[in-house]
């Protein structure tokens, strides 16, 4: 009894820990498969080996089958290969074995497949599966590119990175804003298959795959390991059907859940993931739409009531459209019925989202003369300073009482100011920045950004002075697109040396044009270097200077609707149309006379915009609200339309500034309405002084 017990593992233990303690070819026992490919064990054949190893040795090829010994490669083969490499050192560890060599003949380095990931071997996994030692691998150059920022982590893990490319660092080729470890997008390869595997930021696939395949990344044929796992998704098809009431009156428990009537489980329209009976929760035995009690404190109280608030970097939905409808549904009047529908797209309403931020305590600002930008640099640069606090103007200027006033004008005038400084370069209305090594070690950089951004968020004018290159640089919007020679600010020094040779050493893109897609490619890698990569510390400031009350985070959520803040400041007629909404009587007789109104309104819009009316838009503007441009962040209170009836007031419009309400005459034809609002605005606009 006592020899067979003996006998089994005397005889087993050590045939086991003589083939399978390591891989035939790199004599490692580790069974990483992200790192190393996956660890093969024949028993029948006493041998172990990895994918990697495998696939990267030089003289083994693939001559069976996929069933066939391991994944195509025949155990002869193998065994081949493991007498073939024992004769030669890996110049790594120093000792023999070494089946991985260099692609280039000239070159006789040979390493263990491990060996040569420590030593910086690049092994593609593609064609004939070549090898190549760190003096001959394929490296990755800072060409002209989107990236906005050198990075400050790995956009897979997420820690901390050098950003320099090298063997264990690198970019995606598309956004060239997404850095990582070589390890980390192994891993997630690994991970990610075939057909999930793309760039954690831009989610391009194509040309990142190819990228990371010749920067030896493997990417298996497979799907991705979520997906392969059983009933992965089975809870998203539960429906959340329990009652969380502090008292449950239902007889049948929280769990019962009726088809209708006061015991059906009413879901939490904000999250899904809470509910209640109607009856627990004192609900109408109509009601559908309910939210629970987390979600109402998150949304400031109002969850019922359709409203959300915007936090400086925290969004609390699921996509801009439904954020924005939300946006919509707060601001407007509970009363009004718009004649156009309001654009989703509204930054005023975005930026006036941002207005609780702000503290009804005022700081001082001393303006000596007209020197706003002065004033507002010094303003930053206080060791106190809260931008949430409402700007106080006490010396500037005199003739402005009100503070408002005084402070639209500054605000106006900042603006300006901020786009003649040095910081920017370019013609008016379409300014990039410049570089300036005394705005550099000033820190105007971040000084103008953290003004610019309080301008906006309380209730300055449009910036309106960005070309359409720098807003592209610092939102990424329109995305992935490259710049072009036309994007460069025209009759620069550097603008001018573009074209020159000794200028492509220094963007690092010193190459041989042989052709028209060569040259475009060079002109392209100019630009980038010219508007990029030698401006990541200005932009990198601009742009932090910008985080200042969220204001960053906000144009960088909808870049689209924030586009003509920036960029282009003209007052167009749907805009207008936007601003003013329209209240309707709610009598049939009334509201069937001014509905041919409203369209008259819009008609006279179109008109003052193209010039076919001897008035403006901003006499119109001017007219109504007593403004002479629209703030970016919006009029308070919300401009509004009424109707003047001709038995009641007469057949001229007429304005209510302080509260931004316009009275447009009830006329039978467009004629006689443009003639009216004519007469009327030009006499209102000519009766008031000019702005200095």
């Amino acid at each position: 009894m006592s020899l067979p017990v003996v006998s089994v593992p005397v005889v087993s233990l050590p045939v086991v820990s003589l083939w399978s303690a390591g891989c035939a070819l790199c004599r490692l026992s580790e069974d990483d498969p992200a790192v190393l490919g996956e660890k093969i064990t024949l028993k029948e054949h006493k041998l172990s080996v990895h994918y990697f190893c495998l696939l990267t040795s030089c003289g083994v090829y693939q001559r069976g089958e996929e069933d066939e010994g391991v994944f195509g490669f025949l155990v002869e083969d193998i065994k081949q290969e493991i007498r073939r490499s024992a004769r030669l050192v890996c110049c790594g560890c120093k000792k023999k074995g070494a089946c991985v060599g260099c692609n280039v003949r000239s070159c006789r380095r040979m390493v263990h497949f491990p060996c040569g990931r420590k030593r910086d071997f690049i092994s593609q996994f593609a064609g004939l599966f070549p090898s190549y030692c760190p003096d001959h691998s394929p490296t990755q150059s800072l060409g002209g590119g989107l990236d906005l920022s050198l990075p400050q982590s790995c956009s897979v893990c997420l820690d901390s990175i050098d950003p320099v490319l090298s063997f264990s660092v690198l970019r995606c080729p598309s956004c060239h804003a997404s850095w990582f470890h070589r390890d980390c997008v192994q891993r997630q390869a690994h991970s990610s298959g075939l057909f999930f595997f793309r760039c954690t930021l831009c989610s391009n696939k194509e040309i990142f795959q190819e990228e990371m395949l010749r920067m030896g990344i493997f990417i298996p044929e497979r799907d991705a390991s979520w997906e392969l796992e059983a009933n992965a998704y089975s809870e998203l098809l539960e429906v959340y059907k329990r009652c969380d009431a502090l008292v449950c009156l239902s007889r049948d428990g929280r769990s019962h859940s009726a088809k209708t009537g006061w015991f059906e489980v009413v879901r939490c329209r904000l999250c899904g993931s809470s509910g209640t009976h109607r009856k627990c929760s004192g609900l109408k035995l109509d009601t559908k739409v309910w939210a629970c009690s987390d979600c109402t404190q998150a949304t400031d109280g109002k969850g019922n009531n359709n409203v959300i608030s915007i936090l400086p970097g925290r969004v609390c939905c699921h996509d801009e459209r439904s954020l924005l409808s939300l946006i919509d549904s707060s601001m407007a009047p509970p009363s009004l019925r718009p004649s156009l529908p309001v654009g989703s797209g509204s930054p005023g309403r975005i930026l006036q989202a941002l207005a609780p931020q702000l503290c009804p305590l005022s700081v001082q600002v001393e303006v000596a003369g007209d020197q706003a930008l002065s004033a507002g640099v010094e303003l930053v640069r206080r060791p106190d300073f809260d931008p949430s606090l409402t700007l106080s103007l006490t010396t500037f200027p005199s003739s402005l009482q009100d503070g408002d006033a005084a402070r639209q004008y500054f605000l106006q005038l900042l603006v300006q100011q901020i786009q003649d400084s040095v910081v920017f370069e370019g013609p008016d209305g379409s300014k990039n920045l410049a570089l300036d090594s005394q705005a550099l070690r000033e820190d105007l950089y971040f000084d103008v950004g953290c003004l610019l951004a309080l301008s906006l968020a309380h209730g300055g004018p449009p910036i309106s002075f960005f070309s359409g290159a720098l807003y592209q640089c610092l939102f990424n919007h329109p995305p992935n697109r490259p710049l072009a020679l036309t994007h460069m600010t025209p009759d620069t020094p550097v603008t001018r040396r573009v074209t020159l040779v000794s200028f492509l050493e220094l963007a690092g893109c010193n190459r041989e044009v042989g052709g028209l897609e060569e040259r475009e490619a060079l002109v392209e890698d100019l630009v980038g270097f010219t508007m990029i990569t030698r401006m990541q510390l200005p932009l990198q400031r601009f742009r932090e200077g910008l985080q200042t009350l969220g204001v960053f985070d906000q144009v960088q959520l909808f870049p689209s609707a924030f586009c003509g803040v920036f960029c282009d400041g003209l007052l167009s007629a749907r805009c207008l149309a936007q601003v003013f909404s329209v209240l309707f009587s709610q009598q049939e007789v009334r509201l069937s006379r001014e509905t041919p109104v409203s369209y008259f309104w819009r008609r006279l819009l179109l008109d003052c915009e193209v010039g076919r009316s001897s008035i403006s838009l901003q006499d119109l503007l001017r007219f109504a609200t007593g403004a002479e441009e629209l703030p970016a962040a919006g009029l308070l209170p919300p401009p509004s339309i009424s109707f003047l009836h001709p038995v009641e007031r007469g057949l001229f419009p007429q304005s209510e500034p302080g509260y931004n309400r316009l009275l447009l005459p009830v006329c039978s034809s467009y004629q006689a309405f443009k003639s009216s609002m004519e007469q009327a605005v030009s006499h209102h606009v000519h009766l008031l002084p000019t702005a200095s």
